[in-house]
């Protein structure tokens, strides 16, 4: 497994992402809270203005690929001690098969060498992969609702792991 981190000047590989982004995350969350929020949220956080302004901002996305082929992507970025972990996507042909391990090992060595402790990341509490995460080692160690504008909230879990 490789993972390509996408350089913030970097318009093409921009572009791919945002499109692989919104094929995977309508295709995950549309059963989950609806196609129009899901639009919505993608508009705001994986347009490719979206994108472009996060990595100004200094957000990592890096494309998961395995023999040239892209398998999903993640994105992250240090907050206070704890690496935030924005983006954890896997085509759904790809789920199952161990790369969420092998992407949270990537993510830990990534934690650690910018020193950070913790991984911390929102879950929907309707999405299925709150599953996945508990058993990759993660813990609930809240739960928040976030209003992000045009009447929809996000009602997720956070987790963490210590590293």
């Amino acid at each position: 497994m490789e993972f390509q981190e996408i350089p913030p000047d970097d318009s093409h590989a921009i572009e791919r992402l945002s499109a692989v982004a919104t094929e995977i995350v309508k295709e995950h969350y549309d059963p989950i809270i609806g196609p129009a929020m899901n639009d919505y949220m993608i508009a705001m956080f994986q347009s490719v203005p979206a994108i472009t302004r996060q990595l100004a901002e200094g957000y990592r996305y890096h494309f998961v690929r395995e023999n040239g082929s892209i398998l999903g992507f993640l994105a992250w970025y240090p907050r206070g001690r704890a690496l935030y972990l924005s983006k954890f996507y896997l085509y759904r042909h790809q789920r199952g098969r161990g790369y969420a391990r092998q992407m949270l090992d990537f993510l830990i060595q990534a934690a650690r060498d910018n020193g950070l402790e913790t991984i911390e990341l929102n879950v929907n509490r309707g999405n299925p992969a709150v599953h996945v995460y508990r058993k990759l080692g993660f813990s609930v160690i809240r739960e928040e609702k976030n209003a992000i504008g045009n009447g929809y909230v996000m009602d997720d879990y956070v987790f963490a792991l210590t590293v």
